[in-house]
């Protein structure tokens, strides 16, 4: 295990040690949900985090060789033809393994030694979304998820996950780069067009078969492909290295070393220190709803086992009216996502009607040669162009219902403390309510603190391309042949509308999945309040069943309680604060 990875293992382990002790402050409070909130999406979470890798690069250019390299001896299928086709997916095991995740979620175990099936043209490909392989690889010790991708200058179904799913998700790209043709014009549009928008701080580019060049060709091929590179992104971090070398055993000559060492510095210190402020973040937020339960243990303590039962009671009442405010919301929410949908599907169909009725003049002044070529691509560019802007407009009408949504039950959890306040004696504070447990699956802890526009857009489009793709493919890059115009007008307008037909409902579903989190957001959210208040006083209704209350005895264990949580509180502040401490990188 590297230096970086065995700071980023001990912090992790002092992190799990704050939430652990914050989930038994909080049972001993009596706050029961907060204590399970917090086991399971705090300490549950960071357990079972890994880095996810991600190696991307153009056919042939040896992207499955160097991550042979990376795992330590020939563990993936190579070739001299093109041979990933399905996503791999790979991670540690004491033994090597192997399973197919098929398109229908369908997990299958299969012989490790049988990988080389789902080569491109080999038997399976088509029914797999990906391979998960297990391999004792020490790199993937340190909790590293490595994904080998097929070639991105392909129209297929992996490359629209690679771009906008795995990309998004990812915590380090690499770039592979063939030193024999570095940068092709192929590469530069997909760098500049699809990676680098979404990835730009985590991108570092491998030169694969570095071993070509002669000493004096290295200094200066490196030097063209720096300068190249900064054309498109400021400060590229490049790496020759020989993964053929490495796999013989000479590890000193081919640079995998160094690139080992950048990579998990980056990873444990770059990435690891977002996921663990993220976690720290949260227990914080935790902590300040502790202290408002603490305070009502205390008051609990010199209330009678009537008063306090009458004390829940209109707690309840007051659930039960502000239930009222929250299911209309969540009826205006239906209404205005049902709106949504409707015009995005409208969209989606004149869009199709309008490349539609252009196709003709198109197809007319081009050649079918060229049309072989380049109707494919011409289409596809089509659908992204229009599925970026329907993507992004999507993304802001549904960010500003989510926004309204979140203000109205940020008042309305305001005026239900207020209310409980008031019925206290003014000893409830109003809640500090968040959305940090309303996040979309894409690796974001907390959604509205960076923006969702990006982050859905990100994945529309991802569901757009995933469904458009595959259909553009099997009707326009070879398996119909277009020797004629009218052929290709009719391939081209049926490719169309499949496409809409495969888009169509996905749009539809992904709106109203982001519906339903933000509903049930709400139906928490509602509750919130009135939760911590009834937990606490439920716990010390259960107390006054078994004896009659020490006021003096259960106020000084609050007073004890308070100041625990003051020094885990203080605790969780100094690490956080520690983590953004300057920390040095290899040079690349």
């Amino acid at each position: 295990m590297s230096e970086a990875f065995e700071a980023f293992n001990s912090r992790r382990k002092q992190v799990l040690e704050s939430l652990t002790g914050l989930k038994g402050h909080a049972e001993k409070v009596g706050a029961s949900t907060l204590a399970s909130r917090i086991g399971r999406e705090l300490c549950d979470k960071l357990e079972e985090d890994r880095f996810h890798l991600v190696v991307v690069g153009e056919f042939n250019h040896g992207k499955t060789t160097f991550v042979n390299a990376l795992l330590g001896r020939k563990a993936l299928p190579v070739g001299v033809t093109p041979t990933t086709a399905v996503i791999h997916h790979v991670r540690y095991s004491p033994e090597p393994s192997a399973k197919i995740v098929r398109q229908d979620g369908v997990l299958e175990t299969m012989p490790f030694d049988s990988l080389s099936r789902f080569a491109v043209g080999g038997d399976d490909g088509a029914a797999v979304k990906r391979l998960e392989v297990g391999y004792p690889a020490e790199l993937l010790r340190d909790r590293i998820v490595l994904v080998d991708t097929p070639g991105v200058n392909d129209l297929n179904l992996q490359r629209a996950d690679i771009t906008y799913k795995y990309i998004p998700q990812s915590d380090a790209v690499l770039f592979v780069i063939d030193a024999g043709q570095p940068l092709k014009e192929s590469e530069r549009l997909f760098l500049r067009d699809k990676l680098i928008a979404q990835s730009r701080d985590k991108i570092i580019f491998v030169v694969a078969k570095a071993d070509i060049w002669s000493d004096a060709e290295r200094n200066e091929a490196l030097a063209y492909i720096k300068r190249e590179l900064t054309k498109l992104i400021e400060g590229p971090v490049v790496f020759p290295i020989s993964a053929q070398r490495a796999l013989e055993g000479r590890e000193a000559e081919s640079g995998m070393p160094e690139l080992v060492a950048h990579l998990t510095a980056f990873l444990a210190e770059e990435r690891g220190r977002i996921v663990l402020d993220n976690a720290l973040g949260e227990a914080l937020a935790a902590a300040r709803s502790l202290s408002h339960g603490i305070d009502a243990r205390r008051r609990a303590a010199r209330m009678t086992k009537e008063e306090i039962e009458r004390r829940i009671g209109r707690i309840e009442i007051d659930l039960e009216g502000q239930k009222r405010t929250v299911d209309e919301r969540r009826s205006a929410m239906r209404e205005e996502v049902a709106a949504i949908r409707a015009w995005v599907r409208r969209d989606l169909d004149r869009f199709v009607d309008d490349v539609v009725r252009q196709l003709p003049n198109i197809v007319e002044q081009s050649a079918v040669e060229d049309l072989r070529m380049h109707l494919p691509g011409f289409l596809e560019a089509t659908f992204v162009t229009w599925a970026e802007s329907e993507s992004a407009e999507v993304a802001r009408a549904l960010e500003e219902m989510a926004e309204k949504t979140v203000a109205i039950m940020r008042e309305s959890a305001h005026d239900a403390a207020r209310r409980l306040s008031d019925d206290a004696h003014g000893d409830v504070k109003p809640p500090d309510l968040t959305v940090d447990t309303f996040g979309y699956d894409l690796g974001v802890a907390a959604l509205f603190s960076v923006g969702m526009g990006m982050v859905f857009t990100n994945a529309l489009l991802g569901a757009l391309m995933a469904g458009a793709a595959p259909v553009l493919a099997y009707y326009l890059k070879g398996r119909v042949e277009m020797q004629t115009r009218e052929k290709a007008r009719e391939q081209a307008a049926l490719a169309l509308r499949e496409a809409a037909a495969k888009v169509g409902p996905k749009l539809d579903s992904m709106i109203t999945e982001f519906c339903d989190r933000l509903d049930k957001w709400v139906e928490q959210a509602g509750k919130e309040v009135h939760r911590e208040m009834i937990d606490v006083l439920s716990a010390a209704k259960q107390e006054r069943s078994t004896a009659e209350p020490d006021a003096e005895r259960i106020t000084g264990e609050c007073d004890t309680l308070a100041k625990e949580l003051d020094g885990i509180r203080e605790s969780v502040e100094t690490m956080r604060a520690s983590l953004w401490a300057p920390v040095a990188h290899p040079d690349a």
